[in-house]
């Protein structure tokens, strides 16, 4: 280490926070020469600002492979180094900023953890913001190379996000369930966490992605810890044990508004850059269903519900949704799905309660002038997460019924 007597550098803390990552990634980092600590005459560390802000800007421009088979380009470019740096932090403050280009969640607690939460590896200092009922969402840029399979998806959701409510509701080695797993954010989350994760996914194309994604993003041969399915989940679903999953968490179709006629902003962004714009053209997808509220039946009532069949009694599910337009219709598609499942019966033991609902702000998504100026038309720039728990049915005592 060299020896500095500089104001210009901060300690490991605070290389940390510069960097928006966890101490134990700056250790890493210094082990795998990714940065070099300075010496102060005292023997304590620091780190040059100038080589900090020197590594946030190449981190940018790493350059990720767009398509499957991606090992041997990742070997080619000299990118394994970059790899390594794969968990990510669970602030303790919001901040409105969307990107946080770490690729970091951290699995460390800090503080002590009550050793009667059973729920997870939480200390009360790191529960508490987890209960607010707003979120920034999180998200790598579009440019970050973790973010390059992602974003050929045309309705992913952020790992980081997701990885809050894994962190949240699980403890390390349990089981969490996507059934709409897409290109396997969850279980990229789930694998990052050290719990184990399994999606069905419709579509062997997204599968398949997802499966690249964690050996690219993760670790070589991280696929192989998790289980992939590929098929309708609402035949899937019916295959599994029951009470067999400590968590689920999953973003269904919003119904059909991928068919619809694309925007401005899906010519620009997706067919432009030769992105899909929907799910699949499959029968069996529930977003070519054209009937909203068949639509709504089959997914509270041959998905959601058996969920809440293989879901662990007291454990929870959450749900990610946004309402939207359907022409010039407003459709709250998150209220409607509560109505149809609180208090849903599973099995005549246990129901589904809501919890709460937590909004994600997506406070980095441009304006646009949809109806200027002739009507007022919204630019929806949040999502809704909907909590349930699986609570046992209790049964009347014949005092009760008396």
């Amino acid at each position: 280490m060299k020896t500095v007597d500089s104001k210009q550098s901060v300690t490991t803390t605070g290389a940390a926070k510069y960097l928006g990552v966890s101490n134990a990634t700056i250790y890493r980092m210094v082990e795998n020469n990714l940065l070099n600590p300075l010496k102060t005459p005292g023997g304590q560390r620091r780190f040059d600002i100038k080589e900090l802000e020197e590594y946030k800007i190449k981190s940018k421009e790493i350059k990720a492979p767009q398509n499957p088979s991606i090992k041997e380009n990742l070997v080619k470019e000299g990118q394994t180094s970059y790899q390594q740096l794969n968990l990510l932090d669970l602030p303790n403050v919001e901040d409105s900023n969307s990107v946080d280009s770490s690729d970091e969640l951290v699995t460390e607690s800090d503080g002590v953890i009550d050793p009667r939460n059973k729920l997870n590896d939480l200390s009360g200092k790191d529960w508490l913001p987890e209960t607010k009922s707003f979120w920034f969402q999180k998200g790598l840029g579009s440019k970050h190379p973790h973010a390059q399979i992602e974003r050929q998806h045309p309705a992913p959701f952020s790992f980081q996000d997701v990885g809050r409510l894994i962190k949240f509701f699980t403890k390390e080695g349990q089981h969490v369930l996507d059934p709409f797993s897409g290109v396997g954010s969850t279980l990229k989350a789930a694998a990052l966490l050290n719990r184990i994760g399994t999606g069905i996914e419709l579509s062997e194309h997204w599968n398949t992605l997802a499966k690249e994604r964690l050996d690219y993003e993760v670790s070589t041969g991280e696929a192989l810890k998790h289980t992939f399915i590929t098929g309708d989940c609402r035949k899937e679903l019916k295959k599994m044990v029951d009470d067999s999953f400590d968590f689920i968490v999953t973003s269904p179709p919003y119904w059909s508004i991928l068919n619809k006629k694309a925007d401005h902003k899906v010519q620009r962004d997706r067919v432009n850059n030769n992105l899909a714009t929907n799910y699949s053209d499959s029968v069996d997808d529930l977003g070519n269903i054209s009937d909203y509220s068949e639509f709504l039946d089959i997914l509270v009532d041959q998905v959601f519900v058996q969920c809440g069949r293989v879901l662990k009694t007291s454990k929870y599910m959450c749900i990610i949704v946004s309402d939207f337009r359907n022409k010039s219709e407003f459709v709250s598609f998150h209220s409607d799905i509560i109505q149809r499942l609180n208090l849903k019966s599973i099995c005549n033991r246990s129901r589904l309660t809501l919890q709460g609902v937590k909004v994600l702000l997506q406070n980095h998504k441009s304006l646009l002038p949809y109806g200027y100026p002739f009507a007022y038309v919204e630019n929806i720039h949040h999502q809704y997460i909907l909590i349930f728990k699986k609570v046992e049915i209790k049964k009347k005592s014949k005092k009760d019924m008396n």
